[in-house]
C-alpha cells in the first residue's frame, strides 16, 4: 500500500485506522511546519489532507485537488470516543474522499463537496 494520507499536527497519530503504510503524520516529517507547508507537501505527493483546521477546508474551496481535505468537524472529545468515531465511520470517510476534493465530517453525519 502506497502512501495516501497526511494527519494534521492537531489530530492523534495513534487513531486505529491511521496505523498503515498509507497514513503519515505531519509530526513525523517536520513538526514546526505551518498549514502552507502542509498544502505544499501534500500537493507534491497527491496526498489527501486529515485535520480539524478549517484553514484547509476553505483552501479547498478555491483549488483543484490535490490535495484533497478530510475535515474532521465533531468538536472535542475524549481520545478513546474520537477513535472510536473514526474506526467506526472510518470506511464511509475514505470512499467519500476517494470521489470528493473535501470530505466534511460531523459527528451526526458526513457531507462530501466537489
Amino acid at each position: 500500500m502506497s502512501l495516501k494520507y497526511l494527519i494534521d499536527a492537531n489530530l492523534p497519530f495513534n487513531c486505529p485506522p491511521w496505523q498503515s503504510e498509507a497514513f503519515i503524520h505531519v509530526s513525523d516529517i517536520n513538526p514546526s511546519w505551518n498549514d502552507t507547508d502542509i498544502w505544499l507537501y501534500a500537493m507534491d505527493k497527491t496526498l489527501t489532507i486529515i485535520s480539524k483546521d478549517s484553514d484547509f477546508s476553505n483552501r479547498i474551496l478555491f483549488s483543484v485537488p490535490p490535495p484533497r481535505v478530510i475535515h474532521i468537524k465533531c468538536g472535542n472529545m475524549r481520545l478513546y470516543h474520537f477513535n472510536r468515531f473514526v474506526e467506526t465511520n472510518w470506511e464511509q470517510i475514505a470512499q467519500l474522499s476517494d470521489n470528493h476534493k473535501l470530505v466534511n465530517v460531523f459527528q451526526n453525519k458526513m457531507e462530501g463537496i466537489d
